[in-house]
């Protein structure tokens, strides 16, 4: 099955998905940007949620590459999934691990049997992953299998990463 791929420019704690996805840091407590304003919306039962997943070593709850999840809570979203992007450093290891966190997150909305799973520009903001990049790593993976889900949308909040992931997803005929 093919989902049907939306990209367009929102605020992604408003978004009516089976789960939407927090570009989170490892320690899954809270932070800037997308990572609080979700906290923020989904209200304190969400850090107490991450607070009780298990660290796997001191301070470290998700590896980056890798995604948890947690409910939605007070947001419009039945589930939060938490996946790390790589800080860039420019290596090649960032792009494997950045598609290793939008493909985990996928994964793991599948096994919840979310239909629908909106993202935002995972790494793009104080992390530093230029955004053509990290759309291209995005649209990679979206379209390196017949995902098992409704809908997969991208809610960005630029204007530059809207015209970035528009770019990413041009030349295939879901956009």
């Amino acid at each position: 099955m093919t989902p049907r791929l939306r990209v367009f420019r929102g605020d992604l704690t408003q978004e009516a998905a089976g789960a939407i996805v927090n570009a989170a840091n490892e320690k899954m407590l809270g932070g800037g940007g997308v990572d609080g304003a979700i906290h923020r919306a989904a209200g304190p039962a969400l850090l107490e949620a991450c607070r009780a997943i298990p660290e796997i070593r001191p301070g470290v709850r998700c590896p980056t590459g890798e995604a948890r999840i947690t409910p939605g809570f007070d947001l419009p979203a039945q589930y939060v999934i938490h996946t790390v992007g790589p800080i860039y450093s420019g290596s090649s290891v960032d792009a494997e691990l950045l598609a290793s966190a939008f493909r985990t997150s996928i994964q793991l909305g599948i096994e919840h049997r979310v239909r629908t799973i909106a993202f935002p520009a995972i790494s793009c903001g104080v992390y530093g992953y230029p955004i053509q990049d990290a759309a291209r790593v995005s649209a990679d993976v979206v379209r390196e299998q017949a995902w098992d889900l409704d809908e997969i949308r991208f809610v960005l909040f630029s204007e530059e990463a809207l015209k970035a992931w528009t770019a990413a997803f041009e030349s295939d005929s879901r956009a």
